[in-house]
């Protein structure tokens, strides 16, 4: 038994180790971002738990690329968030996506169906288009969305 409980610990130890450097080598990759800011309506209301999600007009950077989103507060505010809670977004030009699922934290998913009846999801075809300038705030203000 002490044995066992032994592996254990030595497993565990293991793999804080290897999840510390993980995040050294994050940080040393980490692009610098912006604040991002908005507030998202349908049909005339603020919804909340509703998925933003910004793409680059570029595509996706390969050598470092990132991913930048949030899900909208119940009075439809949002924060987009690259690398922690609100952080924003790198300096470029974007494009949104938006995608009105269900939060399923205890499965740690968040899915469909979308009740925006995928009118947004897609971004060849978003109209939503913003640009982030280095050391500048952006906000979005209000974002109208429609079911119809």
């Amino acid at each position: 038994m002490c044995g066992a409980k032994g592996k254990r610990a030595a497993v565990i130890v293991m793999l804080f180790s290897l999840s510390a450097c993980e995040g050294e080598r994050e940080i040393t990759n980490r692009k610098a971002t912006y604040p991002v800011t908005g507030e998202v309506y349908v049909d005339g209301q603020p919804v909340g738990e509703l998925k933003v999600t910004c793409h680059s007009v570029k595509g996706l950077d390969k050598a470092n690329p990132t991913s930048s989103s949030a899900l909208t507060d119940e009075d439809g505010t949002f924060a987009i968030s690259t690398y922690y809670e609100g952080d924003g977004v790198p300096e470029g030009d974007y494009v949104l996506t938006f995608f009105w699922g269900i939060n399923r934290p205890m499965r740690g998913r968040y899915d469909g169906p979308d009740k925006l009846n995928e009118r947004y999801d897609d971004p060849a075809r978003s109209t939503f288009k913003f640009s982030v300038e280095s050391g500048t705030p952006t906000d979005l203000g209000r974002l109208d969305l429609t079911t119809k």
